[in-house]
């Protein structure tokens, strides 16, 4: 790499746009979309689909809602001739679908591709050839003239080879290739020389497609484009502009996002980027991050784990752990705060939420159920886990509802069990971490059986208890205004008291014949320190003893 002044490459050229209005505009549709996973994301596969796979993904794409759908290079390979002829004689094709194949503005190619088109109910023809600089001096060593005449000449055979198909409603799409290097100016000549030779309608209009097939600028730039492209166009009524963008400096959806803002009507994209080298547009992305502004997508994601494991099988390529809102950990939180922020947003969408109820959880973007996920996900704990994540867990998984006062405590005890093994912890280790720290513990001291009489009058309780102490039987009584106070009571009277008894807390877990009570019992040492005891047990009364004996347990380990 060059240091200092680099000379090797040089920043593109700004469009000449000084009053730009797209920073202003706010996106409150959805584009139509055309998605180009069985072409440009298949030409990039190491193994492309064969046409059982290609079927397969066909099928995914008309069941999310796609209406525009690339299914090929017809005249690139008998297997994509014969994919689209295999939709057509098995009727694959809905009513409402149109489908969208790809050519070079060459004679023999064009021909072919309305060969693979007979008895298509809708077509559209997608006629490019590459105009930027680049590409004109490099690949085709060519002049600007006869760059255009390629273009025009390509779409006069099209326009001829309509009659051809007489049942096929054919559409043009042109692409001026390399749209995002070439001249603007340049690119709407070219652009109006194809729209005048094809003559469209306001009833019919022409697809003109702006590519960036190689990003080379920052994504305002690409806004630009389109939004001079847009205003300089002398029929605009007559054209739907159309988005291609691919990643290569890692901001397509960003570059689409503003391009739409600039005026553009349509997006074609692929599910989660797969494309040409860095990749195409994720149409995901794009569609759901509409949907999290109040924008219906009209794409159906709600089983995006089915989407995903489709496109793995199919492509063979694998969707990252942290790609927006499909990726195995973007509803994950290991941190400590992330996961008390979550846990309360929760809590509190748990007790007001109904189905219109604005989606207002910290650092979750959408609701995971939106996208046929469920919550097990969000909260997963490691070393760096906090004590809300740790409560949320127990809480969500097994209807355990800490005291708050408890969740430090209770979060830095599975957060050491975690750091111990230098590993996640699953829910089900969670929990048993809490079990043997905190639930029913029984050394040094255990209750074998326990007797209680009501004193009517005073309402006073006594209570008989046969204890367990380091190993020793004994048998212990006492008074109180409840069961624990008349157990703590006996406690004192046999010199096993050091504590005071500081909170109580208790509530059922699961319903029916199955309930059992959960209670939480907090002491503090005649040192100043606190510590909590967890039981549960069929009958609420015991609980409450378990979980006194669970924290002077506690408290006898420390």
């Amino acid at each position: 790499m060059q240091t200092g002044n680099i000379t090797k490459y040089t920043p593109f050229k700004q469009i000449p746009l000084t009053d730009r209005t797209w920073p202003d505009q706010v996106l409150e549709r959805a584009p139509i979309w055309a998605s180009v996973d069985l072409r440009d994301g298949n030409q990039a596969l190491a193994t492309p689909m064969n046409v059982d796979e290609k079927l397969e993904m066909f099928q995914l794409l008309v069941e999310i809602g796609f209406k525009e759908i690339e299914v090929g290079f017809p005249s690139a390979s008998d297997t994509e001739f014969n994919f689209i002829r295999r939709l057509v004689d098995e009727k694959r094709i809905p009513d409402d679908v149109t489908l969208q194949v790809l050519v070079q503005a060459r004679e023999h190619l064009i021909r072919r591709t309305f060969e693979s088109l007979e008895g298509v109910s809708k077509a559209i023809v997608h006629l490019y050839n590459s105009t930027s600089p680049l590409q004109r001096r490099v690949t085709f060593n060519k002049t600007k003239d006869e760059i255009k005449q390629i273009a025009v000449e390509g779409t006069r055979l099209v326009k001829s080879l309509v009659s051809t198909i007489p049942d096929t409603q054919v559409r043009l799409e042109y692409s001026p290739e390399s749209f995002s290097d070439t001249e603007v100016e340049y690119a709407l000549e070219v652009c109006e020389a194809v729209m005048a030779e094809w003559q469209p309608t306001e009833d019919a209009k022409i697809i003109l497609n702006l590519p960036a097939t190689v990003e080379v600028a920052t994504p305002n730039v690409h806004a630009d484009q389109i939004e001079w492209f847009c205003r300089h166009l002398k029929e605009r009524n007559k054209a739907i502009i159309s988005l291609h963008t691919h990643n290569d400096r890692g901001t397509g959806i960003a570059a689409t996002e503003l391009g739409l803002m600039a005026g553009a009507d349509r997006v074609e994209g692929t599910l989660f980027g797969n494309g040409e080298r860095t990749g195409n547009l994720d149409i995901v992305t794009v569609a759901l991050n509409l949907y999290t502004q109040g924008v219906d997508p009209l794409l159906d994601f709600s089983n995006l784990e089915h989407v995903r494991t489709v496109y793995e099988r199919v492509t063979r390529m694998t969707v990252h752990d942290r790609h927006p809102y499909a990726g195995d950990l973007v509803f994950t939180a290991f941190s400590g705060s992330h996961q008390d922020a979550i846990k309360k947003g929760m809590d509190l969408r748990t007790k007001d939420s109904t189905d219109t109820t604005r989606w207002e959880v910290p650092y979750l973007l959408i609701d995971p159920e939106d996208l046929g996920r469920d919550y097990e996900a969000i909260i997963r704990i490691n070393s760096q886990s906090g004590k809300g994540g740790v409560a949320y867990i127990l809480d969500r998984d097994y209807g355990l509802d800490l005291p708050k006062a408890m969740h430090p405590e209770v979060g830095t005890v599975v957060n050491n069990a975690a750091d111990a093994g230098s590993r996640e912890l699953s829910p089900v280790e969670v929990h048993e971490v809490f079990q043997r720290e905190y639930v029913n513990l029984r050394t040094p001291l255990e209750i074998v059986s326990i007797d209680r009489e009501d004193f009517s009058k005073s309402g006073e309780v006594r209570v008989e208890a046969e204890i367990r102490y380091e190993g020793k039987d004994a048998v212990v009584a006492g008074t109180g205004n409840g069961p624990i106070s008349a157990f703590v009571d006996a406690l004192q009277q046999q010199g096993h008291k050091d504590f005071h008894l500081i909170d109580y807390r208790q509530h059922s877990i699961g319903g029916g014949s199955k309930t059992k009570a959960a209670a939480y019992i907090q002491i503090k040492r005649e040192d100043g320190l606190n510590f909590y005891g967890c039981g549960i047990d069929s009958n609420i009364e015991l609980a409450g003893l378990r979980a006194l004996v669970s924290a002077i347990n506690r408290a006898h380990q420390a």
